[in-house]
């Protein structure tokens, strides 16, 4: 009986499919440093990131400095953002034990979007997507559904938000990119649907935020909207009002 202990991985953004296969073996487990782990608390990351950072990559400090990997994966090219950058440097001074490898995914080969739009909660549609990562081959067979509202952005730090949204609701922008497994896609970021209502989200303090802000303004029934660590009750109550208004 083998008493091989796995190598603790993380993954920060979307790292080059090339790398995922490599991870997806049984000498790794891997944690995707992005996403809340647990209950690790966000302000153990405050010595070490001012508070203009975005709280995706706050998270990506905290759960370094409680889960300890082994070894981290970094996109730091265009399909994540210049932050990571800096942030990747920030790790290798606080992780002096673990490996920081910087990744630049430039895949253009389509996955393609099912999970994007097919009929889901939206809350389990996001998760699904960013759990693709790791899994690039499932969810091929799922059927479209005819889109009643759109989120176009970023995986929110704070899913929450999604569950205000209604099941036939599209994906699009750079989570439609996530599950694409092509990042560094602008075009099929930049891309809409000018025919129903889209909420325009990023996190706070992410460059993103010019984007979203731009075509919401484009959109004819577009809402430009952007959180922080956790999302509001007022953030909550636009979105809400927004998709009821929309819909009348």
């Amino acid at each position: 009986m083998s008493t091989t202990t796995k190598q603790r991985a993380g993954i920060v953004g979307v790292p080059p499919l090339a790398v995922m296969e490599l991870l997806a073996t049984p000498e790794f487990e891997i944690f995707d440093l992005d996403e809340p782990q647990g209950k690790i608390d966000i302000e153990s990351e405050s010595p070490f990131l001012p508070r203009v950072y975005c709280g995706v990559l706050r998270t990506v400090i905290a759960n370094s400095i409680a889960l300890q990997p082994d070894i981290i994966y970094i996109d730091t090219g265009p399909g994540k953002c210049d932050c990571a950058v800096h942030t990747a440097i920030v790790l290798e001074d606080i992780l002096p034990n673990c490996a920081i490898v910087r990744t630049k995914n430039t895949d253009a080969v389509d996955f393609a979007t099912p999970l994007c739009r097919t009929r889901m909660n939206l809350f389990e549609k996001m998760s699904a997507i960013t759990a693709s990562i790791q899994h690039p081959y499932s969810y091929k067979a799922l059927p479209s559904c005819l889109p009643t509202a759109g989120f176009w952005g970023v995986p929110p730090r704070d899913f929450t938000i999604l569950n205000l949204f209604p099941d036939t609701t599209h994906i699009y922008g750079w989570a439609r990119c996530m599950e694409n497994k092509t990042p560094d896609n602008i075009e099929l970021e930049m891309h809409y649907n000018p025919d129903i209502p889209t909420v325009f989200f990023a996190q706070s303090f992410c460059a993103k935020t010019a984007l979203a802000r731009h075509l919401a303004a484009k959109h004819p029934y577009g809402l430009y909207l952007d959180c922080d660590v956790t999302a509001g009750n007022s953030a909550k109550a636009k979105i809400q009002a927004f998709l009821e208004l929309s819909a009348t």
